[in-house]
């Protein structure tokens, strides 16, 4: 599997803040090689529009799309709860 940010993504992550990123970076190594990497949590976010979440850590989560052999990653926010 292969790795695509959409624009979206792109601004989200430059707007991280360092740890966050890092955490993000380890999640994304996770993801590549197990999608039910169990520090992941990933889950069906939208069976309708097909969208997936993961667990950057407690506080962020981000959402992305299987496309082919690619995990589009749609974006990166803080928990919402």
């Amino acid at each position: 599997m292969k790795l695509r940010f959409t624009e979206r993504a792109d601004k989200d992550y430059a707007g991280l803040p360092v740890a966050i990123r890092k955490a993000f970076a380890k999640q994304l190594r996770f993801l590549l090689v197990n999608l039910q990497h169990p520090s992941l949590h990933a889950k069906k976010y939208s069976q309708a529009m097909e969208v997936w979440q993961g667990r950057v850590t407690k506080g962020w989560r981000f959402y992305f799309k299987i496309e082919r052999d690619e995990y589009v990653i749609l974006s990166i926010i803080p928990h919402p709860k």
